[in-house]
């Protein structure tokens, strides 16, 4: 349950962070102020709120969940740079994963282990 709450979150966020970089290509979009794409993205990432705050009270093991406070931030991070790394290969189709890029995502997948291991 946690996990995909988290998925759910993070998909809320990234494009609350970076859908507006290609949200540009919309002309009705073009014309708005940083203000205004400003309060949309908060708009959006309203929702990530929605999944990221259950998820982390499902999760924590103070509330009969799994997950550490550390593994918990660990496992977001990851579950970030996932959503992330899917959305920038379907959305910026310009961008491209580069092998120092897979490199460090294996860093990462190997701080998952670290964190988790007992």
């Amino acid at each position: 349950m946690t996990v995909g709450l988290l998925v759910l979150s993070n998909t809320f966020m990234t494009f609350a962070w970076y859908g507006h970089l290609k949200f540009v290509e919309l002309k009705w979009f073009n014309k708005m102020g940083l203000v205004s794409i400003v309060l949309i993205s908060w708009g959006i990432a309203l929702f990530e709120y929605f999944f990221q705050v259950p998820a982390n009270r499902i999760g924590f093991k103070e509330h009969g969940g799994p997950f550490s406070l550390i593994e918990l931030k660990v496992l977001q991070e990851v579950i970030t740079l996932i959503v992330f790394s899917i959305f920038t290969l379907l959305l910026f189709r310009t961008e491209s994963f580069r092998w120092n890029h897979l490199v460090g995502f294996v860093f990462l997948v190997l701080a998952v282990y670290f964190i988790f291991k007992k």
